[in-house]
């Protein structure tokens, strides 16, 4: 298919033309499902052909909106022609050397560039890596060797990654952890300050405090002594937990509880930056400036690429410490560039606007459809949370995955996260018009189920 086909696929609407999946869709899963891992998770039976902005288009000719930008990923929409220009113009100049054994311009731009975005005004370096678990694995090694020290505190519902140092951290679900122990010794879980369904009923400021605190006044003095404690690593956003935006009050008592005993902080932003929140990165909304700060997923636009971006004067590991061969690798460089430049000229604001636009139009749900428990989020990273019973809170994760099946049926692409919540993380160049089929769509499927 040629430009012009991506061209009209860009302003097309959605519009399923058969049952789904259809015959060529389904030939090419018959032959997937005997070869691939079956590790693999599939929400729904979406085979992708093309795609270009918000728009995706499947085998059989089904078009979609896209409301997850493949898993958070493609900020600037599918094959921007800004990035496709970047990633065509270097891959017929340079496609690998690698950066770890020599130098090549593009890599020094792109860490300055990063240096220069990453919250707060202290002196930054930055390695690069494939991916987001890559970056948190760079966390965790230069968190140790920084410090001397060599235990971590992670929250419940987290998600940092899949390879044994990482997937230590991370607590979503267990099948994520099962059958892979012994994990990362010294790694102690504790609560995220997740209000909504805050056991004591507090207020959000008190929940946050609390939370928080409980690293002070229950792990520091019971299991964790301060002076081992190489990182606290945190979302600042939590993902795939359930798109939990957390109190201010969490954060900033977070950080003061690592300033008090000069443990490092690590915010994992591979789901929540680049603009997902409607600000550069979820730590701008809390005025916070971490340690040490992970990215991946939208940093490329699609193109596989991580960075862990700390503080000068923690980066003192020497050469050979760490490194990775594809790690920063020129195409992947050029289109991260490209997409910054984007993020900074329109996307960022962009997320903002529609976010508060999505925002309004569900704002009230908890009181139109009595399966809505909660609607949250910053920017374009938004949480739908479904329950059983307003008043119990009793999460309704069958009936999520429902409506999930549903909206594809629709058109409509979305994903699960958490026990019962929807995320809405679509690119971050949607028109209102995008917006509202999105919402149409979902208040469609949320009255199909509600009405049995």
């Amino acid at each position: 298919m040629g430009l012009a086909g991506l061209e009209t696929l860009a302003e097309a609407s959605p519009d399923i033309r058969g049952p789904l999946p259809g015959p060529l869709a389904r030939a090419i899963m018959d032959r997937d499902e005997q070869v691939t891992s079956p590790s693999y998770t599939r929400c729904y039976p979406l085979v992708v052909e093309r795609a270009e902005g918000a728009m995706v288009e499947d085998v059989d000719g089904n078009r979609f909106l896209d409301f997850n930008a493949g898993i958070a990923v493609v900020a600037a929409g599918h094959c921007h022609p800004r990035i496709v220009e970047a990633v065509q113009r270097q891959a017929a100049k340079l496609i690998h050397m690698s950066g770890t054994d020599f130098y090549y311009e593009g890599m020094a731009r792109l860490a300055e560039t990063l240096a220069r975005i990453a919250p707060g005004a202290s002196k930054r370096r930055v390695y690069f890596g494939n991916s987001g678990t890559e970056a948190m694995e760079a966390a965790l090694k230069l968190a140790k060797y920084a410090t001397g020290r060599d235990k971590f505190i992670a929250f419940y519902g987290s998600f940092h990654g899949r390879t044994m140092g990482s997937l230590s951290l991370t607590s979503r679900r267990t099948v994520q952890r099962e059958g892979f122990g012994p994990f990362l010794p010294g790694v102690a879980h504790t609560p995220y300050a997740y209000c909504y369904r805050c056991p004591w009923n507090r207020t959000p400021d008190t929940c946050g405090v609390e939370c928080a605190k409980t690293i002070e006044h229950t792990l520091l003095k019971t299991i964790l002594p301060a002076g081992e404690v190489a990182g606290i690593v945190v979302e600042p956003v939590q993902g795939e937990g359930g798109y939990i935006v957390p109190p201010r009050k969490f954060i900033d008592e977070l950080r003061m509880v690592a300033a008090r005993h000069r443990i490092p902080l690590i915010f994992d932003e591979v789901q929540s930056g680049m603009g997902r929140t409607g600000k550069m990165w979820a730590a701008d909304h809390f005025d916070a400036e971490p340690d040490i700060l992970t990215a991946a997923k939208g940093i490329a636009s699609g193109m596989p690429l991580g960075a862990m971006i700390a503080r000068a004067e923690l980066m003192s590991w020497p050469p050979g410490s760490h490194a990775s061969t594809f790690g920063g690798n020129p195409v992947c460089v050029e289109a991260s560039l490209a997409t910054i430049q984007l993020l900074e000229e329109t996307l960022v604001s962009n997320a903002a606007r529609m976010g508060a636009y999505l925002m309004d139009r569900m704002r009230e749900w908890p009181r139109r459809f009595r399966m809505v428990g909660d609607v949250r989020g910053l920017g374009l990273m938004i949480g739908i949370e479904l329950v059983r019973d307003q008043q119990t809170k009793e999460p309704a994760g069958a009936e999520r995955d429902q409506l999930v099946r549903m909206a594809f049926e629709r058109g409509l692409l979305i994903l699960g996260a958490g026990e019962s919540t929807i995320r809405l993380s679509p690119p971050l160049m949607i028109s209102r018009d995008q917006a509202d089929f999105a919402v149409a769509t979902l208040e469609t499927c949320l009255k199909t189920i509600e009405q049995g």
